[in-house]
């Protein structure tokens, strides 16, 4: 017995909660956390094992994470899980989502491409490195078409790619899938100092050019790039207005809003209202004519008074309880509830059937007149949301309205970000306000003499 007893004492040893135990050359330690229980393998090292064990101790002792509670997972499964996080807790919009996966996708292909830390607990700070060097040689379609000539990653596009993995790695700490005490990879880059140098310029039109861009415009589209200029919507605001609570002409207002219940919100959620100039106003009035429900702008094959949308005269309530009415079609004949992706295919269908314009559509207006024009750079309407907010700026507008009216985020939390600080949260803007401000700095603009030109009686 006594033979036994000093033959243990060889194989084995205790401190406080954690055991260790001689299994051939190799120690292991075990030990019971959270009600589970763990056997991490240490090495052949006796005083490293016993080390181990006693800072593992502590940790227990202490009610923190032991360094070895963690639940690595394959960088594809991380992916799926922060997609998920995002789908169903953050509820990110499906647009963020795209453009999160489409990011981090990179990253996969680079793993299985190389063939190196296909685990989150293996992948450290020179992987991400070498992940640096791997983006730096590949080649991507600009537009996202397979068929598009492609080039290689702009710098911007690579620090967007690159702080997204850095995120995706942010939620894999809190949620244990690396060590408690491991770093996150890529924060060991530096983000912040990484150099822009051959972003894509923004262009936006002279006086000049945007006098000719305009005379350029047919019946159609002219108040459709009048208003991009003289409100800086967004393309994706402008096709989701609808009348009568997006647009007030008798006082001058313009509501972008959000409408989750048919499929549709603001980039930042940040609604806001916009002063209309009286020559924008006027514009409107015509493009508008006797109609009082429905999109704002419509599709160009509805200019013509001979045809008109499917949904024509639908109220937003009215298109709301229509998707409904899809929605419980499409779940009946699948036989189970439809997810998100399915859902704003959907209300896409409600917004498509009484009229509303597609963003791409008007991008593919810009570029043809552009062409037209022959300044053939200009390939973004985004590029009128710059000229609007360069107008506010040589016009001197006071920079919380200049945000308000941008649609900017301007809370407490980052309004140090935008220069605006504490003042966000305590100021209020009237209307009145709003609109001197917005009248003083179109007063002498190329766009608003172009606007009282075309209404003038021909």
């Amino acid at each position: 017995m006594k033979q036994s007893s000093k033959q243990n004492r060889k194989t084995s040893f205790r401190i406080g909660k954690v055991r260790g135990d001689l299994r051939g050359k190799i120690w292991y330690l075990t030990y019971q956390e959270n009600g589970k229980r763990l056997r991490p393998r240490i090495g052949p090292d006796k005083d490293h094992a016993r080390q181990m064990a006693a800072q593992i101790n502590s940790q227990l002792e202490s009610h923190t994470h032991s360094v070895f509670n963690f639940e690595p997972v394959q960088i594809d499964e991380l992916q799926t899980r922060w997609l998920n996080h995002h789908e169903q807790v953050l509820r990110s919009s499906l647009q963020t989502i795209r453009r999160y996966r489409a990011a981090t996708t990179h990253l996969i292909n680079f793993v299985r491409e190389k063939g190196v830390a296909s685990k989150t607990s293996q992948f450290q700070a020179r992987h991400a490195e070498e992940f640096v060097h791997y983006l730096r040689t590949i080649k991507v379609a600009p537009n996202g078409h397979e068929n598009s000539q492609k080039r290689p990653l702009l710098d911007k596009g690579i620090k967007y790619i690159l702080q997204c993995c850095r995120s995706m790695f942010g939620y894999a700490i809190k949620r244990r899938h690396l060590s408690p005490y491991a770093e996150n990879p890529f924060s060991c880059l530096d983000l912040d100092r990484i150099p822009i140098e051959n972003a894509k310029a923004v262009s936006i039109f002279s006086p000049d050019q945007e006098k000719t861009f305009l005379e350029a415009c047919d019946d159609w589209q002219f108040p459709i790039f009048l208003t991009l200029i003289l409100t800086g919507l967004r393309p994706g605001e402008l096709t989701h207005l609808l009348l009568p609570d997006d647009l007030d002409l008798k006082t001058g207002m313009l509501y972008v809003r959000n409408k989750p219940h048919l499929g549709w919100q603001v980039k930042t959620r940040n609604e806001r209202e916009i002063p209309l100039i009286d020559e924008l106003r006027d514009v409107l009035k015509i493009t508008v004519g006797d109609r009082l429900t429905g999109p704002v702008f419509l599709q160009r094959r509805y200019s013509s008074a001979s045809a008109t949308p499917e949904l024509n005269g639908q109220t937003e309530k009215q298109l709301e309880d229509l998707l409904k009415q899809r929605v419980a079609q499409e779940e009946t004949a699948s036989g189970k509830a439809i997810n998100r992706n399915k859902w704003t295919k959907l209300s896409r269908t409600i917004w498509r059937d009484c009229g509303a314009l597609k963003t791409d559509r008007i991008r593919t207006e810009f570029i043809r007149l552009t062409k037209q024009i022959e300044l053939p750079r200009f390939t973004a309407p985004k590029s009128l949301r710059h000229l609007f907010a360069t107008y506010l700026q040589d016009g001197n507008v006071d920079p919380l309205i200049r945000s308000e009216l941008m649609g900017h985020s301007i809370s407490a939390t980052n309004g140090a970000s935008h220069g605006l600080g504490m003042t966000a949260t305590y100021t209020h803007s009237r209307p009145e306000t709003k609109r001197k401000q917005l009248v003083k700095a179109f007063s002498h603009c190329s766009t608003v003499k172009c606007a009282m030109t075309k209404l003038r009686p021909k």
